[in-house]
């Protein structure tokens, strides 16, 4: 079995791939601030709960955005797999090309999603995630990794909006029946759903007229399954899509 953790700014996710099939996955909190023996401590009662036995898993690949953690996730590896991980990086074959002014400045998470998309549906593709920022890369025909757009993430617009307004409460995020909101929280939950789709299908359109436009629009992310549906251009939803790239890249770089 094969351990893949993809290490985000919000959320730890995991998956467990058994002979190529993803059998199980989590999320859990990310925390900087505690040890590989307390993380180790929360694989073990995740797997415990699916049956799987630490000695089962025969391989581990790490994709990280925070840097503090992982060296924490490698030594947890280390002594509780006694595996040495692969760790994603920009060197890894990945099956495309990075074609961006510093390549070593692209997130794990980026190459990951952009490696698994293409080998799923070749190019040209445009990868939307929905994440703790909002993320758009572009891939060629040729499988050319041309770069993309950051914005921040629903959540971190949301959180700002309660924060920066007095009178404005933190909400849940949830699509709202109609856009016209009859009350605060909908109003706000209006504004902030329906307000990312029509920012998702403005980039989309820009993007499409530098790269093609024919390429195909993918969604990824934790929050894809929510706003996704709302717009005109996303063509495919893979809530899973990293986990899936994490497994092709072992499978490339072993």
């Amino acid at each position: 079995m094969l351990l893949a953790i993809d290490i985000g700014n919000t959320n730890v996710v995991l998956g467990v791939f058994d002979r190529g099939t993803l059998v199980e996955n989590w999320r859990v909190g990310t925390n900087t601030q505690i040890t590989p023996d307390e993380y180790a401590m929360i694989f073990k009662d995740l797997f415990g709960f699916a049956t799987i036995e630490f000695t089962q898993i025969r391989g581990v690949i790490i994709s990280t955005v925070v840097p503090p953690l992982l060296p924490v996730m490698v030594e947890m590896s280390r002594k509780y797999f006694t595996i040495e991980p692969l760790v994603v990086t920009y060197e890894l074959k990945t099956g495309i090309t990075i074609c961006v002014d510093n390549p070593k400045e692209v997130g794990a998470d980026r190459i990951v999603n952009a490696a698994a998309a293409y080998r799923l549906y070749g190019g040209p593709l445009i990868i939307v995630d929905f994440g703790t920022a909002t993320t758009f890369c572009a891939i060629t025909k040729n499988g050319d990794y041309l770069g993309g757009a950051i914005c921040p993430g629903m959540k971190i617009s949301a959180e700002a909006l309660f924060q920066r307004a007095s009178k404005l409460p933190r909400v849940e995020l949830v699509r709202p029946t109609k856009v016209i909101g009859t009350d605060t929280i909908s109003a706000m939950q209006a504004g902030i759903i329906y307000g990312y789709a029509g920012l998702v299908d403005g980039i989309v359109e820009r993007m499409k007229k530098e790269l093609s436009p024919d390429a195909r629009v993918v969604a990824t992310g934790g929050l894809a399954e929510l706003v996704a549906p709302e717009t005109k251009s996303i063509q495919e939803i893979k809530p899973q899509l990293t986990l899936e790239g994490l497994h092709l890249l072992f499978e490339l770089n072993h």
